[in-house]
């Protein structure tokens, strides 16, 4: 085996673990080597970082025997969950509490789990200006991750907790780019008022993620945001229309108006968006993006981001 702490990174096909896994294995001077942990070793991602140098391993973390195999030997671990593959919370919140169980019984050193707000805490399933979605919750994909941030810490697993921002990737792939409206024109549509929102370009998720394991028990205990700008709704809109070379005009819906698009996840992202806009001090300020590019350098901000972009983004 390689003298190099090995870091298992759940996830490592996917947005997250993919570009923690690309940043150790990309340098070369890396006290780290990368354990790729995936469902499905035989995938084109798979493969493609087996030829970087990773060690590639199945797993599935609803397998707590599987969870822990994928452990053995291992200094760190890189654990994030999949919500939108399943859109259940709970499954979410079991498989943390499994992964949380799993990393103190591998006596890891460093753990940093992808987690998120726990709404709750300052929207009450009782307060009426946001709907309770699968009956006990509020933003159910951020909700059961920040409930879950319990298990790291009660067992005293060596935990830094990420937080990610809103992907820009979403633009391209989850529909939520410019759309042309009957009147032919390009509408950027969003429920955040005039409020700013954090963003990212998610390979800088795991280029930071490294940041946080070279620095080791410094960032133990601690809660850091991953945020490449914060932008307005017409800040976007603007810097899409210089990209793109076509003016996209920002759309301000309500809150409830976007839960009623329709889409899957559409009550879940409308109540995301309305955390966003109504508690943008709270959000904005884990997400420091001076702070974040400190720890990473190359962090992309979202004009960076569109430069490699902006032509992958469909506008139909």
């Amino acid at each position: 085996m390689s003298e190099k702490k090995i870091i298992a990174v759940f996830g490592a096909t996917g947005a997250q673990g993919g570009g923690l896994a690309r940043a150790i294995l990309k340098d070369k001077n890396s006290e780290f080597a990368v354990r790729a942990v995936t469902r499905d070793v035989s995938s084109d991602k798979a493969r493609e970082l087996a030829e970087l140098g990773a060690e590639v391993v199945a797993a599935d973390i609803d397998d707590a025997q599987s969870l822990g195999q994928a452990l053995e030997g291992a200094y760190g671990a890189f654990f994030v969950t999949f919500f939108w593959a399943h859109f259940s919370p709970e499954r979410e919140y079991n498989e943390a509490r499994s992964m949380a169980q799993a990393a103190k019984q591998a006596g890891l050193k460093h753990v940093i789990w992808s987690t998120l707000e726990d709404t709750r805490q300052w929207i009450p399933l009782d307060d009426d200006r946001m709907p309770t979605l699968q009956g006990k919750y509020k933003v159910p994909h951020f909700d059961a991750k920040g409930e879950a941030d319990q298990f790291f810490t009660d067992l005293g697993v060596p935990t830094t907790f990420l937080r990610a921002s809103f992907y820009w990737e979403n633009f391209i792939y989850f529909g939520a780019g410019p759309k042309k409206g009957p009147d032919g024109r390009l509408y950027l549509t969003l429920p955040m008022a005039d409020k700013k929102m954090a963003g990212v370009g998610s390979e800088d998720i795991g280029k930071t993620a490294y940041a946080i394991f070279r620095g080791g028990t410094e960032f133990v205990g601690k809660t850091i945001g991953v945020a490449g700008d914060q932008l307005t709704g017409q800040e976007m809109a603007s810097k899409l229309s210089e990209a793109i070379g076509q003016e996209v005009i920002y759309n301000y819906v309500t809150p409830e108006v976007y839960r009623g698009f329709g889409f899957p996840g559409a009550d879940d992202m409308g109540n995301m968006f309305q955390f966003y806009r109504d508690f943008d001090d709270l959000c904005n300020s884990v997400r420091d993006v001076t702070y974040c590019r400190e720890l990473n350098p190359e962090l992309q901000s979202f004009d960076t981001w569109l430069t490699q972009n902006a032509g992958h983004i469909p506008l139909d």
